[in-house]
């Protein structure tokens, strides 16, 4: 079964919906399941060196008790499924098309590879667990480097153009398949579920699909 992720890397609950993803996919252990992410940015104005966090977050919910309402909300979800998540520690809200980039270069390794989940949940936590600049290149070449990747060849990678064209594309394709909300599950490119639903939430797409073989992803 393909399932692919529709995810931001600053989305939280993106975080959180691929913690409860996994908890599905362990109440079907005979399910084989391969997951990949497309690529999706909550916000692309966003300045390529990022922005204080803060202001961010003030433009987005207007005062300070919104934000802290906000935060302890995702911070109890988040803990009910066993993440960390510490908003406190996040200074900057960064650009994220080079994490995305980054993620691309791992998943091209090929196939039977987990480098591309390994360095995707790391990403995340990075960010929402350690307030890690993921919008930063050298940052992003460090965390490649703890996940098993060789460094200096992100590092490479992050600096030079390869893949924007690409990206760019896959990121309209995911937007012309009508999401505009992350995060998002499709399974077999023939069910979907937007959100960051409940564990239970995916049993029934993940027996549904089971049961339909895998197709290739549209979006690149």
């Amino acid at each position: 079964m393909l399932i692919e992720i529709v995810a931001d890397f600053v989305c939280p609950w993106c975080y959180i919906g691929k913690r409860r993803l996994e908890r599905a996919l362990a109440q079907r252990p005979g399910l084989r399941a391969e997951v990949r992410w497309l690529p999706f940015q909550l916000d692309p104005d966003t300045p390529p060196r990022g922005m204080e966090r803060t202001i961010d977050l003030l433009a987005k919910f207007g005062s300070m008790e919104r934000i802290r309402q906000v935060n302890a909300l995702l911070e109890q979800t988040a803990a009910a499924e066993g993440l960390a998540l510490n908003p406190e520690r996040i200074r900057r809200t960064p650009n994220t098309l080079d994490a995305h980039r980054l993620l691309r270069h791992a998943d091209a390794q090929g196939p039977g590879v987990n480098r591309a989940q390994d360095l995707a949940s790391a990403l995340q936590a990075a960010f929402f667990r350690d307030g890690r600049d993921i919008g930063d290149r050298a940052e992003l070449a460090a965390i490649a480097g703890e996940t098993g990747m060789d460094r200096d060849a992100a590092a490479a990678f992050l600096n030079s153009d390869a893949d924007r064209d690409a990206l760019r594309q896959s990121l309209a394709a995911v937007r012309q398949l009508g999401i505009q909300a992350v995060p998002c599950f499709i399974f077999n490119r023939l069910y979907s579920l937007s959100g960051a639903q409940e564990a239970g939430a995916f049993l029934p797409l993940l027996d549904l699909a089971g049961a339909d073989g895998v197709v290739a992803s549209a979006a690149g």
